[in-house]
């Protein structure tokens, strides 16, 4: 039976931006067309070999990058599905050097009167880099 990949990242370093508020363009309904709060959370998992050992930001996951990419992203279109948003945030994410995987959510929370926040939450693993092994006859 193969771990579960979540009970790895408990022990795990974390990088993480909670409620970014960003304005999007999100979701299937026509009021839905115009810019509206979101909230974003992301919580980045690192890979400890690759933890700065000095105290230069040259060394670390920056995360004025990831909000600033995020900000961004919110902007760049418009998404039908919270679920759409999160996986495209989830792939900028773990496709920075030193990030393993990362756990991103969004919520609404303006859509309904009686609900604090409608929202989607998932994890992003990075994929595994393959050398290439194959050697050429000669």
């Amino acid at each position: 039976m193969t771990q579960d990949p979540t009970m790895d990242l408990a022990r795990l370093p974390r990088l993480f931006l909670r409620n970014l508020q960003v304005s999007a363009r999100l979701g299937i309904h026509d009021f839905e067309r115009k810019p509206q709060r979101v909230l974003v959370n992301v919580e980045l998992y690192l890979d400890p070999a690759v933890l700065p050992k000095t105290d230069r930001i040259a060394e670390a996951v920056d995360y004025d990058a990831v909000r600033t990419d995020i900000v961004a992203l919110a902007a760049s279109r418009h998404f039908n599905l919270q679920e759409t948003f999160v996986h495209a945030i989830l792939d900028l994410c773990v496709a920075r050097p030193g990030v393993i995987a990362a756990r991103a959510s969004s919520a609404k929370p303006d859509i309904y009167p009686d609900v604090e926040q409608a929202g989607y939450e998932a994890v992003g693993f990075k994929a595994p880099q393959h050398t290439n092994t194959t050697q050429k006859d000669g």
